[in-house]
């Protein structure tokens, strides 16, 4: 397969992730995560993230050149997260991809985050039809996007108004007893009834739909999983662990399914993509499927290796920028915590 060879550097939370692709095929996807370091205080502290990444750098480069079995210099770009994500973070990204750049005078490319998931689907699918909607859901952003094009034009058509689908996921996971990150824990434990509680879906009711038909609200979800279970345990009677996941993880599913469908009707997209830590959990793959079929909406799917945070993603973004001409960034780009999905070059 042709198309330029790029390394991507992705470091805007609590994984460091370098990625080397050729056109729209993947040579090598490492990644370092830190997360064993947050468990402790029960979230990402960004401090101990941007240390993480200091130490990881290097050796997370080195271990892709050697499994994509190619010399550094062979690279034809750099491509890095610019935003959005942890200040600190991103800086050590940014640093490491500017010097890399320099060093061996190649063009840098500081893009989009979120963007970066929504490309990932090209390593699995091929190119992208476009427009196409995509849904991304992870511990920090929960958005629906229209996709006109990849590399220049990206809509946000709604996104989280408070906690995002992940964040929810491990605050009711600390509720429940259950470890940190609370995504994957939340979905292996949830194998008991999902209609035991009714818990609210945010934002569903006819008065949100004027303004807010695509946004999302969790906060009050994970409220109502907390005071259900404190009530039961101050009643002294144990907490069906496995109901109370099911019912939690049920109501999440619901909302984000039934939204994303909404919006391919509202904007005629035949095809939907998903990205994001969460979209690699079980119950939302298999309820957006279901409802997919009915509503003749395809549903496109990166394996969940490709799901959480890598360089992957930005290695591909960054190929297909340049086989489309974009104008390379400067070397004095900086990074930008609350970069909008519709920036997605720098």
């Amino acid at each position: 397969m042709s198309g330029p060879l790029v390394l991507g550097i992705e470091s805007s939370c609590d994984e460091t992730g370098v990625g080397i692709v050729r056109g729209h095929e993947l040579l090598a996807n490492e990644v370092a995560s830190s997360v064993e370091q947050h468990v402790r205080f029960g979230g990402v502290v960004p401090e101990v993230a941007s240390r993480a990444h200091l130490e990881a750098m290097v050796p997370t480069l080195q271990r892709a050149c050697a499994t994509a079995d190619i010399d550094l210099a062979e690279i034809d770009a750099v491509a890095v997260t610019a935003g959005p994500g942890l200040m600190g973070a991103l800086v050590v990204g940014l640093a490491a991809a500017k010097a890399v750049a320099f060093a061996l005078d190649k063009p840098l490319y500081g893009v989009n985050h979120l963007a970066g998931h929504v490309a990932v689907d090209l390593l699995e699918h091929g190119p992208l039809p476009e427009p196409c909607a995509a849904l991304l859901v992870s511990g920090g952003h929960t958005s629906l996007l229209l996709v006109d094009d990849v590399t220049s034009q990206i809509t946000e058509l709604g996104s989280t108004v408070d906690d995002a689908a992940g964040e929810a996921y491990d605050k009711v996971a600390r509720v429940l007893g259950l470890p940190y990150p609370g995504g994957p824990y939340i979905d292996k434990a949830a194998t008991g009834n999902p209609k035991l509680v009714a818990f609210p879906r945010g934002l569903t009711a006819r008065k949100d739909l004027v303004d807010h038909r695509f946004d999302f609200s969790f906060s009050g979800l994970k409220t109502a999983v907390a005071r259900w279970v404190e009530a039961r345990q101050r009643d002294g009677e144990d907490v069906p662990v496995a109901d109370v996941a099911a019912s939690f993880q049920e109501a999440v599913c619901d909302v984000l399914s039934a939204k994303a469908m909404d919006a391919c009707r509202a904007t005629g997209a035949s095809i939907l993509l998903i990205g994001g830590g969460v979209a690699a959990n079980s119950r939302l793959r298999a309820l957006l499927a279901e409802r997919a079929g009915e509503s003749a909406v395809t549903l496109r799917t990166p394996r969940p290796a490709l799901c959480t945070d890598n360089g992957a993603m930005i290695a591909v973004l960054g190929a297909e920028i340049v086989s489309r001409g974009g104008r390379p960034s400067r070397m004095d780009i900086g990074a930008d915590s609350s970069l909008p999905v519709s920036r997605i070059l720098v």
